[in-house]
C-alpha cells in the first residue's frame, strides 16, 4: 500500500455535555488507533489528534477545531482524509468503510 491516510480524530480532553458515559476524545482516538492496527496494519495510516481548544496552526486543522467548537459539535469528530465518519460515538464499521473504499485490505 503506497497511499497515505489520514485519520483525524478532533476532541477535547473535557467531555462534552452530550457525552458524559462515553470514553474521552483521546480515550476513542488510542482505541480507534488500536482497532485500525489490528485490522488493516500500520502501513499507509498516519494518525491525528486535534485539541480543538488548543489546535495547530496549520490548516485545516484550525479552521475545522473553531468549527467544532462554535457549532456545538458532539466530539469526537472523526475523519478519514477530507471524510466525516463519525461524530460523538464513532461506529468501526463506518471508519473501516471508509479505509477499505480508499484501498486497504483487512490483514487478519
Amino acid at each position: 500500500m503506497t497511499n497515505q491516510t489520514e485519520v483525524i480524530v478532533y476532541g477535547a480532553e473535557v467531555l462534552c455535555p452530550s457525552c458524559v458515559n462515553l470514553p474521552s476524545s483521546k480515550e476513542q482516538y488510542d482505541w480507534l488507533q488500536a482497532a485500525i492496527s489490528r485490522k488493516f496494519g500500520e502501513e499507509g495510516i498516519q494518525y491525528t489528534y486535534v485539541d480543538i481548544f488548543n489546535p495547530p496552526e496549520e490548516e485545516p486543522y484550525q479552521s475545522f477545531a473553531k468549527r467544532v467548537v462554535d457549532e456545538d459539535l458532539i466530539y469526537p469528530v472523526v475523519f478519514i482524509d477530507d471524510e466525516l465518519v463519525g461524530e460523538g460515538d464513532p461506529r468501526l464499521k463506518r471508519v473501516y468503510k471508509a479505509l477499505e473504499s480508499r484501498g486497504f485490505e483487512p490483514t487478519a
